[in-house]
């Protein structure tokens, strides 16, 4: 790790003691490593989602009921034309009707927003989110 610096932050202490309560929940075992994880995150939101000519890495959730209208095959159809982009896939039965895709992506950010959007645009699609990040060699 490279040099650390220390700076000195004011907070009003009901904002901390979430903090504090979330840092716990998830495992932290201080608040300088969560701190250092909020800002990575920052940045890399901004630097590579932001920027379209930046190679990232994402996984795509979809939730939707399998019984919609050929939404099976259009989304296995869209995964076919993007095969460059599409790195693994991941299909869950979670019920009679609703099913769980997962879609991994990896490519320039425009390539990777368009193809998460237009997976998640589909009729049909009940909920859609992209979470994208790093391919990490950026990252600090």
């Amino acid at each position: 790790m490279s040099e650390l610096e220390r700076f000195g932050i004011s907070v009003d202490r009901r904002l901390l003691d979430e903090f504090d309560k979330r840092n716990k929940e998830m495992g932290y075992e201080n608040r300088s490593e969560a701190i250092r994880d909020l800002i990575r995150d920052c940045l890399v939101r901004k630097k590579q989602w932001a920027k379209d000519n930046v190679r990232v890495v994402a996984s795509v959730t979809l939730i939707y009921d399998h019984h919609t209208g050929e939404l099976t095959d259009r989304l296995n159809d869209i995964k076919h034309q993007h095969a460059k982009l599409v790195v693994s896939s991941m299909h869950v039965h979670l019920d009679r009707d609703n099913c769980l895709e997962v879609v991994v992506l990896r490519g320039m950010g425009k390539d990777v927003k368009l193809l998460a959007h237009e997976m998640i645009a589909q009729k049909g699609v009940k909920h859609g989110k992209a979470i994208v990040t790093t391919e990490g060699k950026d990252l600090w």
